[in-house]
């Protein structure tokens, strides 16, 4: 998804390549889009401009969006761009997400509905100019795109199909802030290049896993998710786990959705564990099932974080800041 303009891409580090497809937990793969206006690339003084959505279908943006609603998977990348937010959903506890919760409270972002749930006439109180879904998950408008755009003119992303980078970049385009998406993924770079600089990368892969406990799925993220760049750009290199653990019908590229028992199949020196802090990380640890893991048995296993399931820039410098916390010398 993006807009008819030469895409950007900007990785991890200055002058590496370019970020792999990546996760979140309710997507599936991203593509690369790219084409040209008939006045060559967009620049935030251009309008109106036709945004390509993740389902195929176009948008035309008439005017710079000045009231920006959008679904709660997408809106730490908005503020994170200094997008004008002026409402969001939740997740589906009511509440922000955690690691830009202070952000939207400052920003004065109203808390819309639930995810899971749909309340049309809180969208038409906030008087969009734009509104943004994601393509998938439990925030996903899709199935309102009708109502929605009689409201206001409504884009689709895959925020579980793409780096938060890149996400970055297409709403930029999409909402003429294309310097502050460029200048929110420069920082993060230079971010994690110091702290590569700080932290000792143990010897042997990694793997990172979302841990449920026997009887449910155990998503490992793929080495070419939005975890495994992180870990990949501080220096670690990620396990992959084999795609015929996914339980699911649709394979993922984020994500290997395996069972409780391919757990102790698993061969890196070091686990981390999403959306747990060090303590939480611990009841994989002490699984009896797992002891004879080899991180298991090496006493690495580390949480990832408690916000590190949904990535963003505040999730990922979350993340960075837990690895150097754990490996910093």
């Amino acid at each position: 998804m993006a807009l008819t303009t030469t895409r950007r891409f900007t990785g991890l580090l200055a002058g590496s390549a370019a970020l792999l497809l990546a996760l979140a937990g309710c997507g599936g793969a991203g593509e690369e889009a790219s084409a040209d206006t008939d006045t060559g690339q967009a620049s935030s003084e251009q309008w109106p401009r036709t945004f390509t959505n993740a389902d195929g279908s176009t948008t035309t943006i008439e005017a710079k969006p000045e009231r920006i609603v959008s679904t709660v998977s997408v809106t730490g990348t908005l503020l994170a761009i200094d997008a004008p937010v002026v409402g969001s959903t939740t997740g589906g506890n009511g509440d922000f997400f955690g690691q830009w919760s202070d952000v939207a409270e400052s920003e004065g972002v109203v808390p819309l509905f639930p995810a899971g749930s749909v309340d049309i006439e809180a969208l038409i109180g906030q008087d969009p100019d734009l509104i943004v879904t994601s393509a998938s998950g439990a925030d996903t408008l899709t199935d309102n795109l009708a109502e929605l755009n009689e409201i206001a003119p409504t884009i689709v992303v895959d925020q579980g199909g793409q780096t938060w980078q890149d996400l970055a970049e297409d709403l930029g385009e999409a909402t003429g802030l294309e310097d502050e998406a460029t200048a929110a993924a420069e920082e993060f770079d230079a971010y994690v290049a110091d702290a590569a600089a700080k932290i000792e990368v143990p010897e042997g892969t990694a793997n990172i896993i979302s841990f449920n406990g026997p009887g449910e799925t155990n998503p490992i993220a793929r080495a070419g998710s939005a975890h495994a760049e992180i870990l990949t750009a501080l220096g670690f290199r990620v396990e992959d786990p084999p795609a015929e653990w996914h339980s699911q019908p649709q394979q993922r590229e984020d994500f290997v959705f395996a069972s409780y028992e391919n757990l102790t199949e698993l061969t890196s020196a070091t686990t981390f564990i999403l959306m747990q802090d060090e303590a939480g990380a611990q009841a994989f640890a002490q699984d009896p099932v797992l002891a004879n893991l080899p991180s298991v048995a090496n006493g690495a296993v580390h949480g990832l974080g408690k916000n590190s399931f949904r990535v963003d820039q505040y999730s990922a410098t979350e993340i960075v800041d837990s690895v150097v916390e754990n490996f910093g010398g």
